[in-house]
């Protein structure tokens, strides 16, 4: 089961993902996107780390996709997350189409997983327009990453200040 958490900066997304694993029976494992670019990211991440259980942690700033393959069938695994990791992307790999690749081969990796999985992302639609052309990609690759994962998980939360909206198909309430 994929479960989709979405939601604004410090909405309690990475929380709830964490209290998941600590309440799930068995091995859990932990997809990190994050790369420490500079001193206040890498503060960030160090802070992360001591947050979360001593679970083991898969670094994957580019490769997600071989990442959620490799971790073990019978774990549950959080990704956290999706908006840092097409950062990233964008950072490495300007091309579109090999970003598209990217994307893909992670949705095929989370798609083939049969125990529980958590994904993480930021809506980011909600805000400002970007200033600048690069921004405006982001924010629309982003938003269309996000409904690709919301489409293939089955169950989907927006989270703000800490609480769940639980998020349907718009066809089934129509």
């Amino acid at each position: 089961m994929i479960t989709f958490l979405v939601g604004g900066a410090r909405s309690g997304k990475s929380s709830l993902a964490v209290e998941m694993g600590v309440r799930h029976q068995g091995p859990v494992v932990f997809v990190a996107t994050a790369e420490a670019f500079d001193a206040d990211l890498a503060t960030r991440i160090a802070r992360h780390r001591h947050e979360r259980p001593e679970w083991p942690t898969i670094e994957a700033p580019i490769e997600l996709g071989d990442a959620v393959t490799a971790t073990p069938s019978d774990s549950f695994v959080i990704v956290d997350c999706l908006t840092v990791w097409l950062a990233n992307l964008f950072h490495h790999l300007p091309d579109e189409p090999a970003r598209r690749d990217r994307v893909d081969a992670f949705l095929q990796a989370v798609s083939a997983r049969t125990a529980p999985t958590v994904v993480i992302s930021n809506e980011v639609g909600l805000g400002l327009h970007p200033e600048t052309a690069l921004g405006r990609d982001y924010r629309d690759e982003l938003g269309r990453l996000n409904q690709r994962v919301a489409a293939v998980a089955q169950r989907s939360l927006l989270l703000v200040a800490g609480r769940a909206l639980p998020l349907t198909d718009p066809w089934k309430s129509l």
